[in-house]
């Protein structure tokens, strides 16, 4: 990877580690689904108008955004309406092993001992966090928002296998156009008290919409599909190894989270793992899926 795309690739966590600070900021007033069909909408209106219609792979990105986007965001910003921001952060990096776990099954990958390790490991330290006494009300949570990890590494395996044939930008416009309403159909479905939200919502919720929308997702997914799509999953995966511990600061410092000495421990033990299966050395014989 070249040094230029590695320094905007580290650009991702910083943007990702503050939206999901910001984001549980934002639940606090809006539903989850209504915040993310909010926060897609208004990054689509930005980007929408100087992109093309990628009308080639139309369908595939339909899929995608249900999937990776609608499906995902729904579980784990769900999960994280009722956790801290910070445990949110470690438990989201389950995207990792389960990453490697959909290949070992879909795509008949051998990930070698070493990443059969490291998935053991990060499953390892989220058995210790769910086994603190103090986290028995926030287990549904937790359930959630690793089901959304694991839907959010089912939605990168789609999105690789089109991404030589659009640019990060183009990729991130037409799913926040086609996950929008989406979402929005989602919220009506499922969640309650819509209007109440946009009457009531503080200068803070409408200030975290702007961020999650431009921020986060306009900018931070942009350069992460750019830079997704010019380098192998493998290279770039290893820069959001810093996310959860961007988290964890930017949670003590703006929401006044104080993370339990169990679950920075349990935290330690899943980046151990995560760390084991991204650095871990591909045998001769892997290729990378196309």
């Amino acid at each position: 990877m070249k040094w230029r795309e590695l320094l905007l690739a580290f650009c991702v966590p910083v943007t990702w580690a503050l939206g999901f600070t910001v984001a549980k900021a934002a639940l606090v007033e809006f539903p989850p689904l209504m915040l993310m069909s909010m926060r897609f909408f208004l990054a689509a209106l930005v980007l929408v108008w100087f992109v093309p219609i990628p009308r080639h792979c139309l369908k595939d990105l339909f899929w995608i955004s249900l999937v990776g986007s609608t499906i995902q965001y729904g579980l784990t910003f769900t999960g994280l309406s009722m956790i801290d921001a910070s445990l949110g952060g470690i438990v989201v990096q389950l995207e990792v092993p389960f990453g490697v776990l959909l290949a070992v099954v879909f795509l008949r990958e051998q990930p070698g001992a070493m990443r059969i390790i490291g998935m053991l490991i990060s499953f390892g330290g989220i058995a210790i966090i769910a086994g603190l006494p103090s986290l028995h009300g926030q287990l549904y949570g937790m359930l959630l928002t690793g089901s959304g990890a694991l839907v959010w590494a089912v939605g990168q395996i789609m999105y690789k296998k089109i991404s030589g044939r659009l640019d990060g930008l183009t990729g991130i416009a037409w799913i926040g156009v086609i996950a929008a309403p989406q979402m929005l159909v989602g919220s009506l479905i499922f969640e309650t008290g819509q209007l109440d939200a946009l009457v009531n919502a503080t200068w803070v919720g409408w200030g975290s919409v702007l961020y999650l929308g431009l921020i986060m997702t306009a900018v931070g997914y942009g350069i992460w599909y750019t830079v997704l799509a010019r380098n192998p999953v493998s290279h770039v995966m290893p820069v959001l190894l810093i996310l959860p511990v961007l988290t964890i600061g930017f949670s003590m410092l703006l929401l006044g989270e104080r993370p339990s000495q169990g679950v920075l421990i349990g935290g330690f033990v899943v980046l151990c793992g995560v760390s084991l299966i991204v650095f871990a050395r591909s045998r001769p014989a892997e290729t990378s899926p196309s």
